[in-house]
């Protein structure tokens, strides 16, 4: 049976059913409409050492100081993590004002990220929970961290259902081996898209609901790679692949629901 996905953190009409979601904000430029909504989909929040300073300066555009505050009150993180070289003097004395836990973790053979990914599987394990994360970053910026959020996607992939990547351009990610299908609203996401196989050596492809399908096609990173395809209208994604394969779409922030 196929894998269905469906992105209810991005669409308020849809059922969340029983799943419960994390947010991890990177140190990584973001809207506040599409933080907005990521923060409000999601019951636990965290930011990796600099994210914190972006999610602090999110609200500092807004035209009264008043409404300023009363926003940054409203989007307290549960955790700031990370050997915290970014976080900005004034932030940390800002959210540790609010109570919010700071733990400075100097571990260099893991990053920012990695250290608030291991925060949240210590709270699944004491709660006996299991969350999806969702990563709110990590696609844009330098290219280092971009390549280290992805290979760090394919890792996550061996113990977790579903990592989720959004930027306010894109959603990405990895479909593992096997068969998919991917509900997609039209309203809000573009109609760009692609299949990247990295990571791998190549994958075998069979794909509908694109406007330049895949038969048994061979993908491998100095061969062929689906990008910039194109949605179907009104069509669900299929994609069958016989090795892990990222999957990318675009995200009109401003059409979201």
């Amino acid at each position: 049976m196929p894998v269905s996905w469906c992105l209810p953190f991005l669409d308020r009409s849809l059922q969340q059913n029983a799943r419960q979601y994390a947010l991890i904000v990177l140190n990584q430029p973001f809207s506040l409409p599409l933080l907005q909504r990521l923060w409000n989909s999601t019951q636990w929040h965290c930011c990796a050492d600099g994210g914190a300073n972006r999610l602090h300066d999110a609200f500092s555009e807004l035209r009264h100081a008043t409404s300023e505050r009363d926003l940054r009150t409203t989007y307290l993180p549960d955790l700031i993590k990370g050997d915290l070289d970014s976080l900005r003097d004034d932030v940390r004395e800002y959210y540790a004002s609010q109570n919010v836990e700071i733990v400075q973790d100097d571990d260099q053979y893991s990053t920012d990220l990695m250290k608030c990914v291991f925060a949240l599987e210590e709270k699944e394990q004491a709660e006996g929970s299991q969350y999806d994360i969702i990563i709110l970053g990590g696609l844009t910026g330098r290219l280092d961290q971009t390549v280290h959020t992805m290979s760090y996607l394919h890792k996550l992939r061996k113990r977790r259902e579903r990592v989720f990547c959004v930027t306010d351009d894109n959603v990405a990610w990895v479909l593992d081996g096997g068969e998919h299908i991917i509900h997609v609203d039209h309203a809000y996401m573009g109609k760009t898209c692609g299949l990247l196989p990295v990571g791998i050596d190549s994958t075998i492809l069979t794909t509908s609901g694109l406007e330049w399908n895949l038969t048994e096609a061979e993908s491998r990173f100095d061969g062929m790679i689906s990008t910039s395809n194109h949605l179907v209208p009104g069509e669900p994604v299929r994609i069958k692949t016989t090795r892990p394969i990222f999957w990318t779409v675009e995200l009109r922030v401003s059409a979201l629901p």
